[in-house]
């Protein structure tokens, strides 16, 4: 029988990692010496409060997923964002403030939330949630970013408050990126890279494979550059097509199989990098961990919802806690009749099976 992977050890474990190997190369920058030392006593008393709510029957997520904005500056080659309409050239007039959420950090961070991905849209355009978010050091904030907009003054806020970790959209080299994210966004990233690894930052690496590129994002080649680059974290997230045309580049059981095989090597070759798998690290960790499961997600209006690519909500946090967004009815009917444990071709089981979510709602 195959052995369960479990994607939250994993990445704790694969943090510290991180940490010891900045903390070993960081004696000569006093200011990250401090912050990697709070940040690991930080996440094991994060697991602890997770242990102990367990243990009160309250399952608390340690990850959070956080699209604090619907305005992008970039139109990407099947994004589903703009598909969804979750994504716009234009400031959304509702959406939350930088003190609402500040408040949900913070309560984040008071519930034993170890990880909240901040995501869009396009989350530099959102500075002001980041330096909202610089203020709760206990929880470790990636930032999912296009990279188009690291300037000198996003590099003297990252340099500072080092719980803020670039994470780079990148597609391959520079043929499959600026094929998918426009023309010379590739070299656009590629002086963000050598401008964050000057400066001694953090940053990782976020691709969406395809059919196109599955061979090529996880060559040695390409791991090797971004090695070299600096990048300590990469997250492959599966495409998910959201018209009939795009279905041909959406990874099958071959394409799957391919990269779990390949990560097996991969994360025992980079032992100081961490790599995950989405939604594939679910399937070999039990079943989808949406709807609170393993996270949730919450959009620039507050909605919680199970994940982004299910985008349904009952409750929203302007009105309500975190604990309670936790245990809303459509999370609680989700997990009850066991839909996140069903088997699916890959992608996302609630996109697959959005007609019951939907029905789930009524």
């Amino acid at each position: 029988m195959e052995k369960e992977f479990n994607l939250e050890g994993y990445m704790t474990k694969g943090v510290e990692n991180i940490v010891k190997g900045a903390l070993k190369a960081s004696f000569s920058n006093p200011r990250e010496s401090i912050f990697m030392a709070k940040y690991a006593a930080a996440s094991k008393k994060s697991a602890e409060l997770r242990r102990k709510a367990e243990k009160q029957g309250e399952h608390v997520p340690a990850f959070l997923i956080a699209s604090i904005t619907s305005q992008c500056n970039l139109h990407c080659a099947g994004c589903y964002a703009r598909a969804n309409n979750a994504c716009h050239d234009e400031k959304a007039v509702s959406q939350l403030s930088d003190k609402e959420w500040h408040t949900i950090f913070k309560e984040a961070s008071d519930i034993g939330v170890g990880f909240v991905l901040l995501a869009g849209g396009e989350p530099l355009i959102r500075r002001d949630v980041l330096e909202a978010a610089s203020e709760i050091p206990n929880i470790l904030f990636p930032v999912f970013t296009n990279g188009t907009l690291i300037k000198d003054s996003y590099i003297e806020l990252f340099d500072k408050h080092r719980n803020l970790l670039p994470v780079l959209s990148i597609e391959g080299k520079e043929e499959i990126t600026d094929q998918r994210r426009g023309e010379g966004v590739f070299n656009s990233l590629e002086k963000t890279m050598k401008l964050l690894k000057k400066n001694g930052i953090l940053f990782g690496a976020s691709v969406t494979v395809t059919t196109e590129n599955l061979t090529e994002v996880t060559s040695k080649e390409f791991l090797n550059y971004l090695y070299e680059a600096g990048c300590k974290a990469v997250i492959y997230v599966e495409f998910v097509p959201v018209t009939s045309e795009a279905k041909e580049l959406a990874p099958g059981d071959f394409e799957r199989e391919y990269l779990k095989d390949k990560l097996a090597g991969i994360r025992e070759e980079y032992e100081d990098m961490v790599f995950v798998s989405f939604p594939g690290d679910e399937k070999t960790s039990g079943g989808c961990l949406a709807a609170g499961r393993g996270f949730f997600h919450i959009n620039s209006n507050g909605g919680a919802e199970p994940c982004p690519f299910s985008p349904y909500s009952d409750i929203n946090v302007k009105e309500t806690s975190i604990r309670e967004a936790l245990n809303s009815r459509l999370f609680r009917r989700l997990q009850e009749e066991d839909v996140l444990l069903e088997d699916h071709a890959g992608g996302c089981v609630l996109f697959e099976r959005r007609e019951m979510v939907e029905e789930l709602l009524r």
